[in-house]
């Protein structure tokens, strides 16, 4: 029995004319209707934080004129760096699906640290801050050890180990409590007084934007020969452009007053770094891989044990890193230190700036719009003169609809098969 099919030369000719519709659109309808798949989709990726940290800016900027002011803007970037530091290493962690509560009690002893061997022992600034990141390295690795030895959940094991580190924090800073650090001194200076000249500041983003369109347009390359859709070089240039001018815009209004903080360069640069090491790199899929379903990553040939002894030892030794920051922007090294707030803000930075609490997705990113949200709430409410209580009750808000929203976004990449 003959079958006719009169349509099928035309199938091909349609996937082609599809598949070159997708190559090719790249005009702004085309960017509009990518955005609203993605959206459908669940993939929110900053939309919500940066949609949230408008509303937030508005309100606080009709209440009180002085909250966008270059200084205050510029003090609020002091603030973000140490905090901001610690939530990085948070995201390192909810990446892997698991979760650090000591961060804080870590960054404090790390910062208590500092002060022993700094100015109690004599040692030389540097290497007493290598020591007491090392430790915090040493930290991480030992929540490693009970997590992949025993299958101790991370919960209860850096439970633990917030209350030991915390021992250890006042038992090393023994009756005095706390020990002022030598004013005028580079590390100091660097946490409270230290900008970049103007110059600096614009020549440095201009090469970030440099290194936006050349890392862009690699990608772009390699999906092309992969037969898959990319950008074009021009709608790559122009972006990188518009990002370029509008960060050549922010520095040239924070340098009407102190500039841009050395301290917030450092974060920004460790940010970038991070997101490097997440995107371009073998240990950062990997990270994704284990985060989003660890047998699958195991069976596909991924060390999973050391994937998760990577995550924790980041976490440790970046809240070791931000611990030696807040000593240096305080200028002391205290039983305060770590305590309060430290330890919930740095988390919550991340789970608002855009870290799945599910594992396997997030981005470097959320930690400094994570903590652009938190400081910026802070800072308004520091202005008004209103109660800190306000404060919690703002952030624990905003911390709950951030995971409503993710719990949301996740069900609806599930239904459409992007999960």
């Amino acid at each position: 029995m003959m079958k006719t099919i009169e349509n099928e030369p035309a199938a091909p000719a349609l996937l082609d004319r599809r598949d070159e519709r997708v190559r090719h659109d790249d005009g702004l309808a085309g960017w509009i209707r990518a955005f609203w798949d993605r959206i459908r989709s669940g993939d929110l990726g900053s939309l919500p934080v940066i949609v949230g940290l408008a509303i937030i800016w508005t309100v606080f900027q009709a209440l009180n004129p002085v909250f966008l002011s270059s200084a205050n803007l510029v003090n609020m970037l002091f603030d973000c760096s140490t905090v901001g530091v610690i939530s990085l290493g948070i995201v390192c962690i909810l990446m892997v699906g698991e979760i650090d509560l000591s961060v804080g009690s870590v960054s404090g002893f790390a910062s208590a640290l500092v002060g022993v061997f700094w100015v109690n022992q004599g040692w030389p600034v540097m290497l007493a801050i290598l020591a007491a990141m090392a430790v915090g390295a040493f930290i991480g690795s030992l929540y490693a050890f009970l997590f992949n030895r025993f299958g101790m959940p991370s919960f209860v094991s850096t439970l633990s180990g917030l209350l030991a580190v915390l021992g250890l924090q006042l038992y090393i800073l023994g009756s005095t409590g706390s020990i002022n650090l030598t004013y005028g001194s580079w590390l100091v200076n660097f946490g409270q007084i230290m900008v970049m000249p103007d110059p600096v500041s614009y020549a440095l983003i201009v090469l970030a934007g440099i290194a936006f369109f050349f890392s862009s347009y690699r990608t772009a390359v390699r999906r092309r020969a992969a037969g898959l859709s990319s950008k074009s070089a021009g709608g790559l240039l122009l972006r990188a452009a518009i990002i370029t001018v509008a960060l050549e815009a922010v520095a040239f209004y924070l340098n009407q007053s102190r500039g841009i903080p050395w301290m917030f360069g450092l974060f920004v640069g460790l940010v970038a770094a991070m997101n490097y090491a997440l995107t371009r790199t073998k240990w950062g899929r990997s990270m994704h891989a284990v985060g989003g379903n660890r047998e699958a990553a195991r069976r596909s040939g991924i060390n999973v044990p050391r994937i998760y002894a990577s995550a924790f030892v980041m976490c440790a030794l970046l809240a070791a890193t931000g611990g030696v920051l807040s000593a240096a922007r305080l200028a002391t090294a205290s039983q305060q230190a770590g305590t309060g707030d430290v330890n919930l803000n740095a988390i919550a930075a991340a789970v608002i700036g855009g870290t799945s609490l599910f594992g396997g997705r997030g981005s470097a990113y959320s930690a400094l719009l994570g903590i652009i949200v938190i400081q910026s709430i802070a800072s308004g409410l520091t202005l008004l003169d209103l109660s800190s209580s306000l404060r919690y009750m703002i952030t624990g808000a905003v911390l709950a609809i951030a995971v409503i929203v993710d719990s949301l976004a996740r069900r609806s990449r599930i239904s459409h098969g992007r999960a």
